[in-house]
């Protein structure tokens, strides 16, 4: 868990920006101050702030989440199925799906082949279960069934406080797009909820933005439910609770059942224990 640096805003700081304040405060420089700004790594009162211009109050507490700098690519990742034709891995958080220093950049090394791609997308700190087709064809071949709902993704989330009830669908729209979330409780307290979560669409940060809109975000969240005071177990919290468990489809070539699950990672085990939640 990262490591969070407290300030309380004196009374001769009062009317001071926030990017200022941290430059000061921190002794670095307004870009750097910046670049925590636009990490969301910064909280006033316990809400997350990015307002470079955020005007402080005396005894207003300002907290820092410490940077823990870029990911590390590894070398290799975990093969949780590979045929000739896909090969599914267990993404780690901070690494992109696709792009430079990304899981398909890294499997294409690895593999050795160029053709490869990513079949769907992981959001940078979301971990578990991710797709790759080993060439267009295969690419080409999986894309209808996702477009077709075709491929089942299980998802476990650890969201804030309890969310009642405790077997839910959510159907609201996300960006104007139809999009369908079912939620089922594992375990519940008043500070958090484990959730089991399965989606009938694939919209862009659906999870998310649905659990926001029942005002329940995901623990973490650095863009979504900011508007709610985060707790200081939260605020322990490096990246946003959300794993992506398994994935389920009938191979499109072969037309067998391909199954693959990824276990929960240390660093979301580690929150289930500190919020007392199994």
């Amino acid at each position: 868990m990262k490591k969070t640096l407290q300030h309380v805003v004196r009374p001769a700081e009062a009317g001071m920006a926030l990017i200022d304040f941290l430059a000061i405060r921190l002794a670095i420089s307004k870009r750097q101050a910046k670049d925590l700004l636009n990490s969301r790594s910064v909280f006033v009162n316990r809400k997350r702030v990015w307002m470079a211009k955020h005007e402080l109050r005396p005894n207003d507490s300002v907290e820092v989440q410490e940077p823990e700098g870029t990911p590390v690519v590894p070398d290799r990742l975990e093969t949780l199925y590979e045929d000739d034709d896909y090969v599914i891995v267990d993404k780690r958080p901070g690494m992109l799906s696709n792009g430079l220093n990304s899981v398909e950049s890294t499997l294409r090394a690895h593999l050795h082949l160029p053709t490869l791609v990513a079949a769907h997308r992981l959001d940078r700190d979301t971990s578990g279960c991710l797709l790759m087709a080993k060439s267009a064809k295969a690419f080409e071949d999986v894309l209808p069934l996702f477009r077709r709902h075709d491929v089942k993704k299980t998802y476990h989330v650890i969201a804030v406080r309890r969310v009642d009830p405790p077997e839910q669908t959510i159907s609201v729209p996300v960006d104007g797009e139809v999009a369908v979330t079912h939620l089922r409780t594992l375990d519940a307290n008043r500070e958090a909820t484990h959730l089991q979560v399965t989606i009938d669409t694939g919209r862009k940060h659906q999870i998310r933005k649905h659990l926001d809109h029942i005002r329940h975000p995901v623990v973490g969240d650095r863009h979504y439910g900011t508007h709610l005071a985060a707790s200081d177990k939260s605020l322990q919290v490096g990246r946003q609770m959300l794993h992506a468990a398994s994935i389920d489809f009938v191979h499109p070539l072969t037309h067998r059942r391909v199954f693959a699950k990824a276990p929960l990672p240390r660093d979301f085990r580690n929150a289930l224990r500190s919020f007392n939640l199994t």
